[in-house]
């Protein structure tokens, strides 16, 4: 009998699952739910929350069309993996009921308590034991709860990340991982454990947290219920879980230092391999545990992230032609318009409060709209480069910091489904630019048959793992595309001097 792994993506859009072949690593079967978009509320300005019980429901609709499709017996899938959105906050009351919300990635309330902690403690313990400032991440979310909704948080039992919830919900098991700790800025990189000094300054206990498995395992079996509700079969292992980021750059094969893996859903990453801890001063970088991680072998991740990337991207086709327009038509429109957009020129910081411009929110914003002029193709053109500036901006920090790649690989998905975005990427970037037949639903399945024990090692695991094709970086478009780049870089600056004079 055939054998089969199931992956698990979890994103802020959608949530997606993969049926794939364990021996070919080929995808049988997959679907992402809802088929628009998943909802983000928005309860005040700069705060961003999701209902955890949502995730699970969409998550039963996915897996029984996967399994409706695939048409193979329950028996035979052999292991589950999970890749998830990073540095939200989900807490559990005893009974392992969801307390709030979710205070998802984007959500910005908590900025200001990470700042202050960072001041507090000083740049010598930030910089050498979190290798990050507390930011707005997972525990200074918890902090903001523990201060301003002190009801709920006398119900706390457990707090988790968003890929911990899923697990929970699989299994039974409240757990994270070491990856899943630094994520939300609760490892100390130094003593290798957990970061306790920061716990105590936040006056949290860090019983709080869940129990570490390792990151490759058997994590827990899928309990009856659980099974039930997915139409899987109980006992099925679950042996992988990692950030939506770092599985990414596993599901590219990114796992020695100077790899570099890029995507570009509703928030847009760079993010690079390394095996020395590096740490960003003004904090627009970040570094976390890396999926493949030993304390004798270290991989790390530094990871620059621009929020507003496919949302900027989702918010244009939502408002025009009254959504009815798909992503397809949007890119054929977008390549019938020259470089640089005339003139037209898009900020697409829209999601939050962006990390590399110093947790500053400058909102998305249009600039040279000529009413005569541009047209929606303008508009679909003006965003792409918009967004690939701003990762291409942030590509500049990573190299200030020891970035040195010249190929940055990518999954053929979401916005590198166009060949403007595409090209645009490797101009701005001076990389080649890889793009792979993989998704992160695909990767947490590889992920899942590599903890399992079924690859003998990652060779094995990405064996089959296909390159579609490649951007390079020409000659004949340089002087135009650095000018259009230039221009947008002028605007920001302009804009971000604005916010130093409000």
């Amino acid at each position: 009998m055939k054998q089969y792994l199931l992956g698990i993506d979890l994103g802020s859009s959608s949530v997606k699952v993969n049926l794939t072949d364990a021996k070919s690593g080929s995808t049988i079967a997959a679907a992402a739910m809802p088929a628009d978009e998943m909802t983000i509320l928005c309860p005040h300005p700069g705060w961003a929350e999701q209902d955890p019980n949502t995730w699970w429901e969409h998550l039963k609709k996915a897996t029984h069309q996967v399994l409706k499709e695939a048409g193979v017996p329950s028996s035979s899938i052999i292991a589950v993996g999970i890749s998830y959105q990073m540095h939200g906050l989900v807490a559990v009351d005893q009974h392992l009921n969801v307390v709030r919300p979710s205070i998802i990635w984007c959500d910005g309330r908590a900025v200001a308590i990470g700042d202050q902690a960072s001041k507090d403690l000083g740049e010598s313990y930030t910089l050498s034991h979190l290798l990050n400032s507390p930011g707005n991440f997972t525990l200074s979310k918890l902090k903001w709860v523990k201060d301003n909704e002190p009801e709920r948080f006398a119900l706390i039992h457990k707090v988790m990340l968003p890929g911990d919830y899923i697990a929970m919900k699989l299994t039974g098991e409240v757990t994270t991982t070491v990856p899943g700790l630094s994520e939300g800025i609760m490892w100390d990189f130094k003593k290798q454990g957990r970061a306790d000094e920061l716990f105590r300054y936040f006056d949290i206990d860090p019983e709080l947290v869940a129990d570490v498995v390792p990151t490759f395992s058997v994590q827990g079996r899928l309990t009856s219920q659980a099974a039930g509700e997915l139409g899987l079969a109980a006992g099925t292992p679950l042996c992988y879980r990692a950030g939506d980021q770092p599985n990414n750059a596993f599901s590219l094969k990114a796992l020695r230092p100077g790899d570099v893996a890029t995507t570009a859903g509703t928030s847009g990453v760079i993010y690079m391999v390394t095996d020395k801890p590096i740490a960003d001063r003004q904090a627009r970088v970040n570094t976390f545990v890396h999926v493949n991680h030993e304390e004798k072998v270290p991989r790390l991740g530094v990871l620059l992230c621009v929020n507003g990337t496919g949302i900027m991207n989702s918010w244009l086709r939502k408002n025009i032609a009254s959504g009815a327009m798909s992503y397809e038509a949007m890119n054929t429109l977008a390549a019938q318009i020259p470089i640089g957009s005339d003139q037209l020129v898009v900020l697409p910081f829209g999601n939050g409060a962006e990390r590399m411009l110093e947790n500053r929110d400058l909102g998305a914003s249009f600039h040279g709209l000529n009413l005569n002029r541009h047209q929606p193709a303008h508009l679909c053109r003006a965003v792409q480069e918009g967004i690939v500036f701003a990762l291409g901006y942030g590509f500049e920090i990573l190299r200030q910091l020891g970035a040195q790649s010249n190929v940055i690989r990518a999954g053929n998905a979401n916005m590198f489904q166009s060949e403007v975005f595409c090209q645009t990427f490797s101009q701005v970037t001076g990389t080649e630019l890889q793009l792979y037949d993989v998704d992160g639903a695909q990767g947490a399945a590889r992920g899942a048959g590599l903890g399992l024990g079924y690859y003998a090692d990652e060779a094995q695991a990405f064996q089959n793992l296909t390159c579609l094709r490649t951007y390079t970086p020409q000659q004949g478009i340089k002087a135009e595309m650095d000018a259009a780049y230039e221009r947008w870089k002028q605007m920001l600056n302009k804009e971000l001097d604005n916010t130093l004079s409000r």
